[in-house]
């Protein structure tokens, strides 16, 4: 199976579990009276969403390289990881903002109605149901190495942080009584900042991969030392680097004996470009620019 074809499954199983919740959560919260729970639910729609965007985004990035995208789609797949993070933000300040307004009308003395058992029972449902799912979407983004497919998860994984959040706000306000319902959206306004965290961590490397920034330290450091490998090339130097989806791209300058012929010259290059797309993969691409060694 194409590598894509299991992000779409993968991502397809999530989504008709976000959209039972979805459905779970809103009877959950609006039966028992939870705003906690109704935020919780839009949090679950905004999983639902972003796997439609994966599965649109994941198709299009696997598409070959053509004549108006000579180093492949796989952005495509950075710009799904994007649009997860601005889904998953948007979600948290709606989320934020709404507890708010219930913990300012409280705080001028406005009675909150204490949530019902069923808001905590769905809330639990989604902690055990939303951590499996966040377990077998990250299993699967790290080995098919899908950053979208990773976000994805922790989207999964947020979701249940949320509806700990929620079980937590909802349970103290059932089982403490009338006094304590503001916890309720106490915990909304907790699950809304934990939320804002996790997409800030989503959009930061999404950013980064669209504006073409380096890689890492390390990673540069281990292509340096892959380069130098091959006998006869030294000095690699005016190393840049960047991601294009799940591959990478990366130009190097190097130095070589100024009395090998060009075909010996050409082996020598061949051969750093053999060694880096057998550590870094085939789909990576690397330029290499040779001079005479001074």
């Amino acid at each position: 199976m194409k590598r894509e074809e299991q992000i779409a499954r993968v991502t397809l199983a999530g989504s008709v579990v976000n959209l039972l919740l979805v459905g779970l959560k809103a009877v959950a919260g609006v039966a028992g009276h939870s705003a906690a729970m109704l935020s919780d639910a839009v949090h679950s729609l905004s999983d639902f969403i972003t796997d439609i965007v994966v599965l649109v985004f994941v198709r299009v990035s696997a598409k070959p390289q053509d004549e108006g995208h000579d180093y492949g789609h796989g952005k495509y797949e950075t710009i799904a990881t994007l649009f997860i993070g601005l889904a998953l933000a948007a979600a948290a300040v709606g989320i934020v903002v709404n507890g708010a307004v219930k913990l300012a009308h409280w705080l001028q003395g406005e009675q909150i109605q204490s949530p019902g058992h069923l808001a905590l029972w769905a809330a639990l449902v989604s902690i055990v149901v939303k951590e499996l799912l966040y377990q077998y979407t990250r299993i699967k983004g790290r080995k098919l190495d899908s950053r979208a497919l990773e976000a994805n998860a922790w989207h999964h994984r947020s979701d249940a942080l949320s509806s700990i959040g929620a079980a937590i706000g909802i349970g103290g306000a059932i089982f403490l009584g009338k006094r304590w319902t503001v916890l309720d959206p106490l915990a909304s306004i907790v699950v809304g900042a934990m939320l804002v965290k996790v997409a800030w961590d989503l959009l930061g490397p999404s950013f980064g991969e669209l504006t073409d920034s380096s890689l890492p330290a390390d990673t540069e450091n281990e292509m340096l030392k892959i380069i130098r490998s091959v006998p006869g090339v030294e000095d690699p130097h005016n190393l840049r680097t960047r991601r294009i989806g799940n591959s990478i791209a990366a130009e190097v300058h190097i130095r070589l004996d100024g009395a090998l012929t060009l075909e010996e010259a050409h082996e020598k290059a061949s051969e750093v470009e053999r060694r880096f797309l057998e550590h870094f993969g085939p789909q990576s691409h690397l330029i290499v620019h040779m001079e005479p060694r001074k």
